[in-house]
């Protein structure tokens, strides 16, 4: 009689850990699927970056009508385009944001996961 209740209670203690082990097993798989979701969405946003990227911005015609211009060394020309250089890098940033990544010094580049960034909005008021 003794025999069965110390084997129905190295069970017990046995099925304790079996019940541990899958508790940690299912946290576990818990964490990969979100970290899997969250790959996936980042592989989305890349992928539209790199398709709109991919796109030409200008078509032959363009850029051959703005070689003479800038070939003449026109100073007018050339502080407009050093302007509007900088006013790129600003748009593409703030696209960068609204298709859900971080521009800010702290996470950049990093998908944003929980809304809006502040130091991402205090950089774009800026």
């Amino acid at each position: 009689m003794k025999d069965i209740f110390l084997r129905m209670d190295e069970l017990e203690s046995h099925l304790g850990n079996v019940h541990s082990d899958f508790g940690h097993l299912k946290l576990k798989i818990k964490e990969l699927l979100e970290e899997n979701q969250r790959l996936r969405i980042e592989n989305q946003q890349l992928r539209k970056v790199l398709k709109r990227e991919s796109e030409p911005a200008f078509s032959p015609i363009q850029e051959a009508a703005e070689e003479p211009a800038a070939a003449k060394g026109d100073s007018s020309q050339v502080a407009a385009e050093s302007s509007s250089a900088v006013g790129e890098g600003y748009d593409n940033l703030a696209r960068l944001y609204h298709e859900g990544f971080h521009i800010c010094n702290v996470y950049y580049g990093h998908l944003r996961m929980e809304g809006d960034c502040l130091f991402c909005l205090s950089f774009l008021s800026k």
